[in-house]
């Protein structure tokens, strides 16, 4: 049943999209639920996933449940290289829910993404409010990264990335860049990002002559990767996950 006396002015959204955003189901999950039957608003069984829900208005259950009943999960992943970070892929490549196979958890969404050919430190979350303020260049926490490029930087080309290069029209830059090694014909770069553009490092790297052999997450603000193994997972700790809100 409503929850209070209705609004005009209350915005409204399919409920498939509430359940998605309130860290219930993925969209896709969300709709096959509804069109099963299990889902409720304002106290009526509603079977099309437009059906419009008054925010702060309308109750919204699940078999029974009161969404805002949900347990807020919070996981770390080391993830894998080759790995496509997303639900479903449509060309049928292996997701980062591979590493999950078999666990017993609820609906968890990658917060932000690491490309196939990254790895590293991957969190995941039923906290949709969270993950958008980790997620966000205003609110996050910087991302740290060990990279391997192709050559040795100078000092000049550190600069340079640090500074700012134009790639596609688009100027990108890091917040800090050093120097950790170098093997004659390669060099391992620490790089923090307090922004995150489509894949922002590799382009960087690119733009200053330095094409990434192998680019590895390892912290994301306070959060360190540590001794997690490739392709294992954690839950956070309370202390974990506020220290990464604040």
């Amino acid at each position: 049943m409503s929850t209070s006396r209705s609004s005009p002015t209350a915005p409204r959204f399919g409920v498939a999209r509430v359940l998605s955003k309130a860290g219930i189901a993925s969209r896709t999950q969300a709709a096959a639920w509804i069109r099963e039957g299990r889902v409720h608003v304002a106290g009526r069984v509603v079977r099309d996933p437009e059906h419009p829900v008054r925010t702060g208005i309308d109750e919204v259950r699940v078999d029974g449940r009161p969404i805002d009943a949900v347990d807020r999960r919070y996981f770390a992943l080391n993830k894998p290289r080759g790995l496509v970070t997303t639900t479903r892929d449509e060309k049928n490549r292996d997701t980062v829910y591979r590493c999950f196979d078999g666990a017993d958890l609820p609906w968890l969404a990658p917060v932000g993404r690491l490309d196939q050919a990254s790895e590293g430190l991957l969190l995941f979350t039923n906290d949709s409010a969270w993950a958008a303020r980790i997620a966000d260049p205003a609110t996050g926490p910087d991302k740290t990264y060990r990279v391997q490029v192709d050559g040795v930087p100078d000092a000049a080309a550190i600069a340079a990335m640090r500074s700012g290069l134009e790639d596609r029209g688009e100027r990108l830059s890091a917040k800090a860049v050093t120097l950790l090694k170098s093997g004659g014909r390669t060099a391992w770069l620490e790089v923090v990002l307090d922004e995150g553009r489509n894949r922002h490092i590799r382009r960087l790297a690119q733009a200053a002559g330095f094409p990434v052999l192998r680019l590895v997450r390892v912290a994301i603000g306070p959060l360190a990767l540590g001794e997690l193994g490739k392709g294992a997972w954690r839950e956070l700790t309370a202390a974990e996950v506020a220290a990464l809100r604040s």
